[in-house]
């Protein structure tokens, strides 16, 4: 399930102050209830004050494969994930948004694929989907190629004053490679 999906959904409470329907947004701080009708109406209300805290919505229709109860959008400490509305009864969990995993080869252990992952504090990174076995980690876009110079097989793509340059990703070697050069 993608976030846009979960966030068009209407609340089924209206507008205290024009009477427009209310919808799930979400800011710096963390989802809120907002007007549909904005920036008409700024009426805005956190969903925090709510009685369990962690439950951001019950997803109707949708139901937990394990215990057969509804699914809840829930607020973690890592973000918005989806869980069974029955926890701690029930432990499933899903994430919203997948890892986007690259056809791009690991070159450390040259046997897992690199993935997109996200840290705590919300930037992205690469990783290889064998960790903890390897460990590698790169906090730039990956590209496939192979570099001209050292013969490392990952080259980085990094955003210049003058567009996206490819680099090496080796930290010994880091030199740019030309786009005719990379293939």
């Amino acid at each position: 399930m993608t976030k846009s999906a979960l966030f068009s959904v209407r609340q089924q409470e209206p507008c205290p102050q024009c009477g427009a329907d209310l919808v799930i947004r979400t800011g710096k701080r963390g989802p809120f209830l907002g007007c549909s009708h904005y920036p008409e109406c700024d009426y805005v209300r956190p969903l925090r004050n709510q009685a369990d805290g962690h439950i951001i919505k019950i997803l109707e229709g949708k139901f937990c494969p394990q215990c057969q109860a509804e699914l809840a959008l829930r607020q973690g400490r890592f973000g918005m994930f989806i869980g069974c509305s029955r926890y701690p009864e029930c432990d499933h969990t899903e994430q919203i948004d997948k890892p986007d995993e690259t056809a791009i080869d690991c070159p450390q252990c040259l046997e897992g694929h690199l993935v997109q992952r996200r840290s705590r504090y919300g930037k992205t990174f690469h990783s290889c989907d064998r960790y903890p076995e390897c460990q590698f980690v790169i906090n730039a876009k990956p590209v496939a190629g192979v570099c001209p110079a050292c013969g490392y097989p990952l080259l980085i793509e990094k955003k210049t004053a003058q567009g996206a340059k490819h680099f090496c990703a080796s930290k010994q070697c880091g030199k740019p490679v030309t786009a005719e050069k990379s293939e």
